[in-house]
């Protein structure tokens, strides 16, 4: 499966969002969006509004990372601002996580579920078969800028053996710490989609273009694979 890059909007310069936006439509896939409400996590960032406005700007898929300790609170919210995918932690829905998925699947929008470090593959196998997108943390989850965890390499691995399997047909999204440091080794495990932020892209130059540009130029030094 091709490399994907997604760049973390959180992580953006908000000053100038719509000229950094114009940029990265032509040099990316995807683009990430963290709803984080302070008690999942000691952190607040996007909103169902700025998403809306983001989708003014773009025709590229968001996937929508819902950091957020009642999620149904906010899944028809961010399907009308315009989510493609809409990803949920496992640790909050499951207690009616089929549910959960039903509801993403009849608002139009692709199923997308997200694994804490600590939490294990197992937690989800009963509803691999139905997600487009699984999303492993390679950090704990709030801010930008943490070290990588290691041990995570071997559930990237799971992940992708169990969809070769079974047959199943998520994407393995990476969350955190993914730049030169981590591409081949993340790359080599199985991941298909990187979640760009500070270390990854935003920091690499204060041209985005030119940031783009090295942010591919690692990775294919790194896997050898060129955008």
């Amino acid at each position: 499966m091709k490399a994907e890059f997604a760049p973390s909007l959180m992580c953006m310069d908000f000053l100038n969002i719509k000229e950094q936006m114009n940029i990265l439509n032509n040099r990316i896939d995807m683009y990430h969006c963290d709803i984080m409400d302070g008690h999942f996590c000691k952190n607040i960032t996007l909103s169902p509004d700025l998403i809306r406005t983001f989708g003014t700007l773009t025709e590229l898929p968001m996937d929508v990372h819902l950091m957020t300790t009642n999620p149904t609170d906010w899944i028809e919210l961010v399907a009308k601002a315009g989510a493609t995918y809409i990803s949920p932690h496992a640790e909050t829905i499951n207690t009616d996580a089929f549910r959960v998925m039903n509801l993403i699947e009849s608002l139009g929008c692709k199923k997308g579920v997200v694994l804490n470090p600590a939490t294990p593959l197992d937690y989800i196998r009963h509803y691999l078969n139905r997600i487009d997108m699984l999303t492993i943390m390679t950090v704990d989850v709030g801010f930008a800028g943490q070290p990588f965890i290691a041990e995570m390499l071997d559930k990237i691995r799971e992940a992708k053996e169990l969809r070769e399997k079974y047959g199943y047909h998520y994407k393995i999204q990476i969350d955190g710490s993914c730049n030169i440091k981590t591409f081949k080794r993340l790359r080599e495990a199985g991941a298909d989609v990187f979640v760009v932020g500070s270390s990854g892209l935003f920091h690499n130059d204060p041209d985005l273009n030119r940031a783009c540009d090295i942010l591919f130029e690692n990775f294919e030094k790194e896997t050898g694979e060129a955008r």
